[in-house]
């Protein structure tokens, strides 16, 4: 697992040209009090671990004295965003949690708030994505569910994460690999991980879509059946879309901002502080467990890294028809 975590980071590394890997300097971090964490998300998905796991790892290695956590899910993590930026302003111990899956909502719904009116601080890791149905689906495998795409789109749906997410980005690529208008996507967006697992358990979409540490407990219970995954390579047992004869391939990042008008120190104290949490076993063993590849990157070369993800994920979005 170790080794296709570190693949899957020199693939992103190459594929998201322009940003150079860098880790901040190290050396003593101030002592937080208590770090506050904003989770743009509703429990139980991949931002609601993200941010829980790090906030641990930051008092477990000395960082952080105590940590809260505010869960405020919708979307895409913009209506928490917009409120940790309007409520924490100078704030130098809050954090909210971002990725892949935010930026692809502010290029679809345009919010007055965005990553611009934060400060970043560090990206952390990149994800596969996995594709599953609950396991008593009559679908067997992702050819069959293809099918069944093909010959009527509408008709299956698709339990992910927001509308402009690496989820929905994901769908679109795999209609537009296989001849289907992805404007005709029967997409079905949730606020949180807990409510997309609850749907697609339930049998309340046809198929589910997110990360692969999101469902994998999932599948190795039986409760449900994975048909495919995202990236070039194995994990676990899990086929990829492209051993299938699918050409898709694309995997989601995460990572955290600061407060605006913090100052410069305040922003290189909450990077150490991040870098030094990032380094201790209970995060290392996060990763290990959860197939997240390490994709660090801090500070200011972090924010430039996003502002190009905006426009790679923006144009994607266009191209599928769901911004414009």
């Amino acid at each position: 697992m170790i080794a296709a975590a570190t693949r899957a980071a020199r693939w992103l590394a190459r594929l998201l040209a322009g940003t150079a890997l860098c880790v901040a300097a190290g050396g003593a971090s101030a002592q937080i009090d208590t770090l506050k964490v904003m989770i743009g998300a509703n429990p139980g998905g991949g931002f609601d671990q993200t941010g829980r796991t790090l906030g641990a790892a930051m008092v477990a290695s000395g960082v952080a004295r105590n940590a809260t956590y505010e869960n405020k899910g919708g979307a895409g993590g913009t209506i928490g965003l917009a409120q940790f930026v309007n409520t924490d302003k100078g704030n130098p111990s809050a954090l909210i949690v971002t990725g892949a899956v935010m930026v692809g909502a502010i290029e679809t719904n345009k919010p007055p708030v965005t990553l611009r009116n934060a400060t970043p601080i560090a990206r952390l890791f990149a994800e596969t994505m996995i594709l599953v149905v609950p396991a008593a689906s009559p679908i067997q495998s992702l050819k069959d569910l293809l099918d069944r795409f093909k010959a009527n789109p509408g008709a299956v749906s698709w339990g992910g994460g927001s509308r402009g997410s690496v989820d929905h980005i994901m769908v679109g690529l795999i209609a537009k690999e296989i001849g289907v208008d992805p404007t005709r996507i029967n997409y079905v967006p949730f606020a949180g991980g807990g409510e997309a697992k609850a749907a697609i358990l339930g049998g309340h979409v046809t198929v589910g879509v997110a990360g692969v540490s999101e469902f994998a407990a999932d599948v190795e219970a039986g409760r449900m059946r994975a048909l495919g995954i995202s990236s070039s390579f194995k994990l676990r047992n899990f086929s990829t879309f492209k051993e299938q004869g699918v050409n898709v391939e694309i995997y989601n990042w995460r990572g955290v901002y600061g407060a605006p008008g913090i100052t410069p120190e305040q922003q290189k104290t909450l990077i150490d502080a991040v870098v030094k949490a990032t380094e201790h076993p209970s995060w290392k063993e996060a990763l290990r467990k959860n197939d997240w590849g390490p994709f660090l990157l801090t500070g200011d070369d972090f924010g430039r890294f996003v502002a190009a993800e905006s426009a790679r994920l923006g144009g994607i979005l266009r191209e599928i028809g769901v911004a414009k």
